[in-house]
């Protein structure tokens, strides 16, 4: 949705962008305020739990706020942008309107990145007076490069964001979004409410007892950010709360209440974006599936040799060990569909995909990624490749759109790049199985009765005991075992 002023200005919510996401930080604004855009134009880049987006804006016209700054995180439906008509008239040229589905859910959704979620609506906040400034506190400067938040046409004044679902004007005089200190109080007499815009900054304050009425945020125009609730914690005692808006000293160290404060040598890093929802995941994943893990040692030699022998008549079009391992695994999956499932625990029944949707593990720097390729079994092996190599690069840069990243239905995952042999991998839940597979190395090997010298390879079959039995997991790995040691062999079962 959006909020939309008699003038004709638009406020351009942050959309949903997809599969659950509620936040993105800012990365980089693409443009400025006094800028013209027109419809569908990117206006800013910014980073979810899963991928580096750019987000267009559904309307033309001039840019006369940016709500936010650089390396802030904005709640989905709040504001992101305020465009007036280029031409001063009611309305903008060529503006767009979203379609009806699309208005659904938390926010607009952005074409592309899923659909919204029925009729749920967010509550509102209640709206709050600022008393006023006074004469000599000083403001917080903005950090060099960041973008005034609130601000409108060539005032320098700070503003406030206006609040998601209202319909004032994007003058920055709406005080929506602004609230009182943690836990529920009013604002000290004669003075201000804190500046707190991110719902997670005042979730973070009110988790570790902190009276945000005490801080002086960093932010544009005083905005208190989730770094200065972080660097309060850490420099500061804990405080907590007996009654809302009433903020005590700490009990005696025996009667602690709360998280106990970390010495100055520890570092304390948030769990938050990526990092939350690896650490939600895998969580889920272990206290839902029962897992068991098998494995075999394979000799690789042989696939080396294929993989070398076809690199060598289509130099061109080179065959990475990746895509030969997972089209084995299509391979496997095709013998032992059980394995390309997931348990559906609320209709109380097992469901087995009917295309395999083939997740990679891929360490990036923001974290472990599953990219996913979707009715891999449907490729060639060179088609593979060619995928995995163009899905890997894009999910180390951050650029894979949200919807690739969710959706497997069988992971692949190769540990041996990091030089380890073997593993006891997690499930990527709701998948039932996955496999990993180790180092390729030399090792003693008997050959026809005579050790010799091979390359060989652990691999790794995680799986759901709901699904299967262990007669099931066993085939399907030993299958995968024969086509490393054989390759032959998937000449034959294609």
């Amino acid at each position: 949705m959006s909020a939309r002023a008699a003038t004709g200005t638009r406020v351009f919510l942050l959309p949903d962008l997809g599969e659950g996401l509620s936040e993105a930080e800012i990365v980089e604004w693409k443009v400025a305020v006094g800028d013209v855009v027109t419809v569908d134009q990117s206006v800013v880049e910014v980073e979810t739990a899963k991928a580096v987006v750019d987000v267009p804006c559904p309307y033309a016209g001039r840019v006369v706020a940016l709500h936010g700054a650089v390396g802030e995180t904005r709640p989905v439906g709040q504001p992101l942008i305020t465009v007036a008509p280029a031409d001063g008239g009611d309305e903008p040229a060529g503006h767009a309107t979203y379609r009806e589905e699309e208005r659904a859910g938390s926010g607009n959704v952005l074409i592309g990145y899923g659909t919204g979620h029925g009729g749920t609506r967010r509550r509102r906040r209640p709206r709050l007076t600022l008393a006023p400034e006074p004469a000599a506190a000083p403001v917080a400067e903005p950090a060099v490069g960041s973008v005034p938040v609130g601000t409108v046409g060539p005032s320098s004044a700070p503003r406030v964001p206006a609040g998601a679902g209202t319909d004032t004007p994007a003058t920055g005089a709406s005080t929506d979004g602004v609230v009182p200190p943690a836990g529920g109080g009013t604002a000290p007499a004669g003075g201000t409410a804190p500046l707190v815009i991110s719902p997670i900054v005042r979730r973070l304050a009110r988790e570790h007892g902190l009276d945000l009425a005490g801080l002086r945020g960093t932010g544009p125009g005083g905005v208190i950010r989730r770094g200065d609730v972080e660097a309060a914690l850490t420099t500061a005692p804990r405080r907590h709360t007996d009654e809302p808006g009433r903020p005590v000293a700490d009990p005696a160290p025996a009667a602690h209440v709360g998280p106990v404060p970390a010495d100055a040598s520890d570092v304390v890093i948030p769990l938050t974006g990526i990092r939350r929802v690896i650490a939600d995941k895998l969580s889920r994943s272990r206290r839902e599936i029962p897992e068991v893990t098998i494995w075999v040692d394979a000799d690789a030699t042989a696939l080396l040799a294929t993989r070398a022998a076809i690199n060598a008549a289509t130099p061109d079009a080179p065959v990475s060990v990746l895509a030969l391992l997972a089209r084995i695994c299509l391979s496997g999956l095709r013998r032992f569909p059980q394995l390309n499932a997931h348990v559906d625990t609320e209709g109380q029944r097992i469901v087995q995909s009917a295309g395999v949707h083939l997740g990679i593990a891929a360490q990036t720097d923001r974290g472990l990624l599953v990219p996913v390729l979707r009715d891999a079994q449907r490729l060639t092996t060179r088609e593979l490749a060619a995928a995995l190599a163009q899905t890997t690069a894009e999910a180390r840069a951050g650029t894979l759109p949200p919807a690739q990243l969710t959706g497997g239905t069988f992971t692949l995952n190769n540990y041996g790049v990091f030089g380890v042999d073997g593993s006891t991998p997690i499930i990527n839940h709701p998948e039932a199985a996955l496999l990993g597979v180790g180092r390729i190395v030399d090792k003693p090997w008997v050959v026809d009765g005579q050790l010799a010298v091979r390359k060989v390879t652990q691999l790794s079959l995680t799986f759901d005991h709901r699904v299967c039995d262990g007669g099931v997991a066993g085939g399907f790995l030993r299958h995968v075992a024969d086509c490393v040691e054989q390759p032959a062999l998937l000449v034959a079962n294609v």
